[in-house]
């Protein structure tokens, strides 16, 4: 079992947002103290803005991008939050300013991954799930730990790839393997891969010795339960199964 970490609370600055795709940002924060947090890759934090008076508001938990060694706090937040197909409203980010100050409190969750106990994982990822793995395949360079990867990742358009270039740089310098699926597809979107929603052929294709593998998994609660009984279904045993379901956040 891996260790406790103990819970802090400090102060950041917002020092980057990036329109990562037309759906989501990314945003980038700093310690006032200039020192790294202590996490394990997969963990999340609760972030609380800080009002004119200096109180905090509305926590809300998002996983963590960045690999644990660097100060900077990365996340990705989607920008618009819909009940069904009707806008409910835009994400805080969305209007926030460089340089507003927040707290950060954490780490938390039991979705945790250490590269020296598990070597041959499988990823599977839906929409802004993607950040706890983007934490993990940077420690995993960080440390040198030669990860055996392979990444399945659910979105709904070709322009919605988050970290694009640099899954392409982690399929050159660590091997990984990643298999991106549309589930969304337009004709004259330019998109040759994948079509369709993850399910249990699509991964026995992609991953065909998934049963060998540890398989983390991190998206909407839907698409969760849906990963977990396909690869029920393909013979992988409860305790190789490790999952965290994706928040929009706001």
């Amino acid at each position: 079992m891996a260790a406790q970490i103990p819970v802090t609370e400090k102060l950041y600055k917002l020092t980057e947002k990036i329109d990562e795709t037309p759906e989501v940002l990314t945003i980038r924060f700093a310690p006032d103290d200039g020192l790294a947090v202590q996490f394990d890759p997969g963990m999340f934090y609760m972030i609380s803005g800080v009002d004119a008076a200096g109180k905090k508001y509305v926590y809300r938990s998002f996983s963590i991008a960045s690999d644990p060694a660097s100060p900077v706090m990365e996340y990705y937040i989607v920008k618009h939050n819909h009940i069904g197909t009707q806008l409910e409203h835009d994400s805080h980010f969305v209007a926030s300013n460089i340089g507003d100050k927040y707290y950060m409190k954490g780490p938390f969750g039991q979705f945790r991954f250490d590269p020296d106990e598990n070597k041959k994982v499988l990823f599977v990822a839906g929409g802004t799930g993607l950040a706890p793995f983007i934490s993990m395949l940077r420690h995993i360079e960080k440390v040198g730990s030669g990860n055996d990867v392979d990444l399945l990742y659910s979105i709904k358009y070709p322009t919605e790839i988050i970290r694009k270039q640099e899954l392409g740089d982690f399929e050159k310098r660590l091997g990984l393997k990643t298999t991106i699926t549309v589930t969304r597809p337009q004709e004259g979107d330019g998109w040759s891969g994948e079509t369709g929603h993850v399910n249990a052929e699509m991964i026995k294709r992609h991953s065909p010795d998934v049963t060998e593998r540890t398989c983390y998994i991190c998206g909407p609660p839907a698409f969760v339960k849906a990963i977990k009984d396909a690869l029920s279904s393909l013979g992988v045993k409860p305790e190789r199964i490790s999952a965290d379901v994706w928040d929009t956040g706001s």
